[in-house]
């Protein structure tokens, strides 16, 4: 039973050390993107040589930090359906900004950076299912039909991605980014802002919700 026990705690020990130094790449990473890996593992508590026994070089750290944070965000849009396309698609927008907003800086280096060819491997699956939404929505004529679904599709994803720099340039509040992700992919859809106002209005879904707990907040990882 000793025995047992000793041989479990260092793997215990491992993947509590793996994990502290996955949740310290988020924080650094997003309050600068070339943190060294010294100021990563000294964030976790952790040697540089400790460091080393969970990953080869800082590239392997930060890819598997960006590649686990896009297979969280598909994840989370698991149980998001409507059958509005249009609520659909806002409401796509709306989980995502919610996902990101506390690691805006690192989601864009995510989406911007040399990593983002694996990390649109592993967004893969949204991808699918906006293109899905905005068919369906096409052919109920909820949608615009002058684009095609897949160039839509993609369009309303790069109108997400253009909050996302706005929001890391000008440091926007989060209730802000909530409602302009919405308001741009329910523009680039085809509503005017008077029908997109009514929209949201009377859609208590697409009101903003409690912050997620999934990240630190902006004010603690620059402190």
């Amino acid at each position: 039973m000793t025995s047992l026990a000793s041989a479990r705690a260092p793997r215990k020990d491992a993947a509590t050390n793996r994990q502290a130094l996955l949740d310290a790449a988020v924080v650094a990473l997003d309050r600068d993107p070339d943190a060294s890996l010294e100021t990563i593992a000294t964030a976790a508590g952790l040697s540089r040589r400790a460091v080393y026994g969970h990953f080869a070089t800082r590239d392997d750290l930060v890819r598997e930090v960006l590649q686990r944070g896009a297979r969280r965000i598909v994840e989370s849009l698991a149980g998001i359906t409507h059958d509005d396309s249009r609520i659909h698609v806002a409401l796509i927008g709306a989980r995502l900004w919610a996902e990101v907003e506390q690691v805006r800086v690192m989601a864009r280096v995510a989406v911007r950076g040399p990593l983002a060819r694996e990390v649109a491997t592993e967004l893969a699956p949204l991808r699918a299912e906006l293109q899905r939404v905005v068919e369906r929505g096409i052919a109920a004529g909820e949608l615009r039909d002058d684009i095609p679904a897949p160039t839509l599709a993609r369009l309303v994803e790069g109108g997400a991605l253009a909050v996302l720099d706005e929001a890391t340039r000008s440091d926007i509040g989060r209730a802000e980014g909530h409602s302009l992700v919405i308001l741009t992919s329910l523009a680039l859809c085809g509503l005017d802002w008077r029908a997109a106002g009514a929209l949201i209005a009377a859609t208590p879904e697409l009101r903003e919700a409690a912050p997620r707990v999934s990240a630190p907040s902006r004010t603690e990882a620059a402190s």
